[in-house]
């Protein structure tokens, strides 16, 4: 058992606990650093983590746990973004008055399950990551408990929450009761021989159900808009994000790592599950006032997009994926930002807030502009290269099921679609007549402005010189093939379970 291998999960709950001991015995002036001391922290595992030269694939718990290229992208991704959710909380602070440290540590925490989740390679442990992942957010979903929307956030996100993971938990017992194992390396050999059992087909649904309600797919969408409106911004971004990312990470590893037979045969139900999510998301965002609402339209909508690389069922779509989600990460983040520094002396986020942000702060009205402009993919930014990604690779499968091209079709209507309401947004900074009860902005902290400059650095290099993140991705995703001596120990295995059940036969 080779547990070195988790060095990124021991460290940031080692940081999360470090966090909450030092709330008790520091001084109450000397708790407000603690947020910068966390940014500090998990930029220093994110360091030690990029410089790391260990084993380019590793085990743990067995086969339970998997460290290979596909988990370090993921783990590098989550630090990156929680270190700027962390910095986006620092500046929020005022607005939660009370319990920030232990803000902060859920962030970590909800983090630890996200570094679970990207090297998960058995049920079993997808589960547990879930699980962290989940409860840890309905805490930072209601945490601004005085206030009645951020609460029925939090019960809304609690019910459906727990309605989703009761179909996952149903869908992995179905699959360990048909197949026989939990383990992902073994699935893959198994589910070549279960491709007609119908209910290993439920129960492999059953688990989609819990992962499409991570992603905010359609139709397990409902939570989303309400709990982006209810939530802090600070955990409405680390939601957009994190949350969603994982979702994806777990997704690619089952589809692709444990039942890549099976994906084969679902080509149908992922092209319409693509097209009705990119549809759902833009036409329900166009009549939104509220921009976290918005926004949580609008992350339906690019789940979506997400979707045609997965419904293309080839390599360039999975990498497209992860370059999609690099940009997505930059781009949403520095909304949020804008977000949070614009509107903590508000009660509400309306769009109207915005009004004549170019003249009060010219850093934030660009940044906002920039991350409209990459959300609905214009170029050169991020969003626009990650479009062309996954267009590209769902186009390329048009002359063997024409059913792409008409996905195609809708993905690029959800673009025009969604022109409207994020220029909508645009036109509010810098064109809008109505007056905004937003004060004067006050000058940025030199952390929010690092957060700035990092997420508007990031839009313009990704879309501009897109060809080394593009190779990341493509190394990253070449790693969920399972490896030829994990096959063979996986077939090892399942020929020994079927042995004795041959014998009874004959």
């Amino acid at each position: 058992m080779n547990v070195s291998l988790l060095f990124h999960e021991w460290l940031v709950l080692g940081l999360g606990f470090g966090l909450l001991l030092a709330d008790l015995w520091l001084p109450e002036k000397a708790r407000g650093k603690l947020g910068c001391t966390a940014a500090a922290g998990l930029g220093a595992i994110l360091i030690y983590s990029l410089v790391w030269s260990g084993s380019p694939r590793g085990y743990a718990f067995g086969t339970m746990y998997v460290l290979d290229a596909f988990a370090l992208f993921f783990k590098r991704f989550f630090l990156l973004s929680a270190i700027i959710v962390i910095l986006i909380s620092v500046e929020f602070r005022e607005r939660l008055r009370t319990g920030i440290t232990e803000y902060y540590a859920l962030i970590l925490f909800a983090l630890s399950g996200m570094l679970f989740a990207s090297s998960a390679n058995d049920f079993s442990l997808l589960f547990v990551s879930l699980e962290l992942i989940t409860i840890t957010f309905y805490v930072l979903t209601s945490f601004q408990r005085t206030q009645l929307v951020s609460l029925e956030a939090g019960v809304k996100y609690l019910i459906i929450g727990a309605l989703s993971t009761s179909f996952t938990v149903f869908g992995i017992a179905l699959v360990y009761g048909i197949s026989g194992t939990l383990s992902f390396p073994e699935l893959s050999v198994t589910s070549q021989h279960l491709a007609n059992n119908r209910m290993f087909l439920f129960g492999l649904l059953l688990v989609m159900v819990g992962l499409g309600f991570k992603i905010a797919a359609f139709p397990f969408q409902i939570w989303a808009p309400d709990v982006y409106q209810g939530a802090p911004a600070p955990t409405t971004a680390f939601l957009a994000v994190g949350s969603k990312a994982a979702g994806f990470v777990l997704l690619l590893r089952v589809l692709f790592s444990a039942v890549p037979a099976i994906t084969r045969q679902w080509t149908t139900l992922l092209i319409v599950v693509s097209a009705v999510t990119i549809l759902y998301g833009n036409l329900c965002a166009i009549p939104q006032r509220n921009l976290k609402r918005l926004l949580g339209y609008s992350s339906i909508a690019h789940a979506g997009y997400m979707l045609l690389g997965i419904a293309a069922l080839t390599q360039s779509g999975q990498s497209a994926v992860l370059y999609y989600l690099s940009g997505y990460l930059f781009t949403v983040l520095s909304a949020f930002t804008v977000i949070c520094v614009v509107m903590r002396q508000l009660e509400d986020e309306q769009i109207t807030s915005l009004a004549g942000l170019n003249r009060r702060s010219p850093l934030l009205g660009v940044t906002m502009t920039l991350a409209m402009v990459s959300l609905a993919g214009i170029p050169p930014l991020a969003g626009f290269f990650g479009k062309f990604l996954l267009l590209k690779a769902v186009i390329a499968q048009g002359p063997a099921n024409r059913g792409y091209y008409v996905l195609g079709f809708v993905a690029v209507a959800g673009v025009v679609i969604s022109l409207y309401y994020y220029f909508g947004v645009i036109r509010a900074i810098y064109w809008s007549n109505e007056k905004s009860d937003a004060p004067v902005a006050a000058p940025l902290s030199i952390s929010i402005r690092a957060t700035l400059c990092v997420c508007i650095a990031g839009m313009l290099f990704l879309g501009m010189f897109p060809a080394w993140m593009l190779n990341a991705s493509t190394r990253a995703v070449s790693a969920l093939q399972t490896n030829k001596a994990a096959a063979n120990s996986a077939q090892v295995k399942v020929e020994e379970r079927r042995a004795p059940a041959l014998r009874d036969q004959r």
